[in-house]
């Protein structure tokens, strides 16, 4: 549990530092790309091993970690297209909202059983993820735009099923850091050529604020993946339980932060959601 709770703390951390990102005017995009960079030389640094980089490619895990490095970039991407416009309570609803996917296909992979108090428990989850990030100001659907929050959705599920499923299949518990330094690292190459590609229309210039936002995003968002993966190798509680907890817990703890630090307003469904939100995180976590 400790590790989970670590993961949600640090997964809402990002939030918090997304938000200032809008305060300091940091450029999101080269903040992230920098982010990459200092998550992936973190899990190089806490490593217990000697790491060379050409034995990295022959890991059992790595073609799958480099798949994982696009996808997170991917995903990222379509999730602040999906903010822009059509809000970022639209995204934040598709991203939660897709614990679903993990839960099935736990049960469907590994076997996993559900009671009837937890099955309650994940429909409250889902209830509560959407009543604690829905606005008054929500934007209207265009169905032009019905594909972006699809994407989100999907995408957000399949980062987290590819997570369980390393985990599960190829992953020892000494090669978390050095995995998650690899996925990491794969999204910063990406990024990095999207850079190079990009200046040649438009000169690449470095800011300083943009440096200094990328640092203080990669360390947390390093270790939110790196004690999720931890949570996932620990027996107590299977996969289902673990995202629903993880997804349901963030989105919980991040608008608590949002009220105390930036005092954002809360509607009755909000407070209604966050209710059902700890409803919920009882029944997964202790039926």
């Amino acid at each position: 549990m400790i590790d989970l709770a670590l993961s949600v703390l640090f997964s809402s951390l990002i939030f918090v530092i997304f938000k200032l990102f809008s305060v300091y005017k940091v450029q999101t995009l080269y903040a992230i790309i920098t982010n990459y960079v200092v998550a992936c030389i973190t899990g190089f640094i806490l490593y217990n091993g000697p790491v060379s980089i050409n034995q990295v490619p022959n890991k059992g895990w790595f073609w799958g970690a480099l798949a994982m490095g696009f996808l997170f970039i991917i995903v990222f991407n379509i999730m602040a297209k999906t903010s822009q416009k059509l809000g970022v309570s639209v995204a934040s609803v598709a991203t939660k909202m897709s614990l679903v996917i993990p839960v099935v296909i736990g049960m469907m992979l590994y076997n996993e059983k559900l009671s009837a108090l937890k099955i309650i428990g994940i429909i409250l989850a889902l209830t509560a993820v959407y009543f604690a990030s829905v606005k008054k100001k929500s934007a209207t659907f265009n169905k032009k735009n019905l594909l972006l929050p699809l994407l989100v959705f999907i995408g957000s599920g399949a980062i987290d099923v590819s997570l369980k499923y390393m985990q599960e299949i190829q992953l020892s518990s000494g090669e978390l850091p050095l995995f998650s330094a690899t996925i990491f690292g794969s999204s910063a190459i990406i990024g990095i050529i999207f850079i190079a590609v990009k200046s040649r229309k438009t000169p690449f210039k470095i800011n300083l604020k943009n440096v200094i936002g990328g640092i203080l995003l990669g360390v947390p968002n390093y270790f939110s993946i790196f004690f999720l993966l931890r949570a996932l190798q620990n027996n107590s509680m299977n996969s289902s339980q673990i995202f629903t907890i993880n997804n349901v817990a963030i989105v919980l703890f991040s608008t608590l932060l949002g009220i105390l630090l930036f005092k954002e307003h809360m509607s009755v469904k909000n407070w209604g959601g966050i209710a059902l939100a700890v409803i919920s995180i009882l029944l997964v976590a202790l039926f």
